[in-house]
């Protein structure tokens, strides 16, 4: 079984389709219904990737066919009237293209597309060369997990902390997420033992019941009714 964090490598799509700058406007549709995607790299001569092509970027040609913008709106939108008039994919493209390493981890490309507002990235190698496609769908397969691979994982980082005094902590997953039980001498380490199992890919949240000697023995005396009776 997997253990440490998921990169992009592991849940990305390989191979990808790709086209040069130099194919026209139609062999890019044509590529896309061709493949069943909604948008593909475009590599320089070398593999290196130095823009995406996606269906809205080539919708624009339809949407201004008739129109007659005013000067105003030409002035906003002036990238989408570029691309109305593009024959090739170098000039429809968008582009610089925004990339991510393929030993990057899920939340660094999940970070990429947020800010950029991207519903995919291409993935690239050290050398900037295309290795394939990742998407936001993608992303989410981590999810996926089973509660009992989550439980195995998160067993195994948590109870570490203990091993020196020969604690057990319990650990419970229902639907990704965890729960952390048990009685723990050292009460400094119950926050990083709930920030461990919280960084485990596909860990949807974390309930931590780690209570001291002192609480436990109080929380079971006559009278005191223990957590979550």
């Amino acid at each position: 079984m997997r253990r440490g964090p998921c990169v992009v490598a592991d849940v990305m799509t390989d191979p990808v389709v790709a086209v040069g700058p130099d194919a026209g406007f139609k062999d890019v549709v044509r590529t896309l219904r061709r493949w069943k995607v909604s948008a593909v790299p475009v590599l320089e001569g070398d593999g290196r990737v130095t823009g995406m092509v996606s269906e809205g970027d080539l919708l624009g040609k339809e949407e201004f066919r008739n129109a007659d913008p005013s000067r105003l709106e030409q002035m906003r939108r002036l990238d989408d009237l570029r691309k109305a008039g593009a024959v090739t994919a170098g000039e429809v493209m968008s582009g610089p293209a925004v990339t991510v390493r393929e030993d990057a981890t899920l939340a660094q490309a999940a970070r990429t597309m947020a800010r950029g507002r991207l519903e995919r990235l291409p993935v690239v190698d050290g050398s900037g060369m295309l290795r394939g496609i990742v998407s936001r769908a993608d992303l989410l397969d981590v999810f996926l997990r089973s509660d009992a691979d989550l439980a195995e994982e998160v067993e195994e980082v948590v109870e570490g902390l203990f091993l020196v005094s020969g604690e057990r902590v319990r650990v419970t997953v229902a639907d990704g997420v965890v729960r952390l039980g048990g009685t723990v001498r050292d009460t400094a380490l119950v926050p990083l033992a709930a920030r461990l199992a919280r960084a485990v890919e596909g860990v949807v949240d974390v309930e931590c019941d780690l209570v001291g000697p002192r609480a436990a023995s109080l929380a079971f005396a006559p009278g005191v009714r223990p957590p979550h009776a």
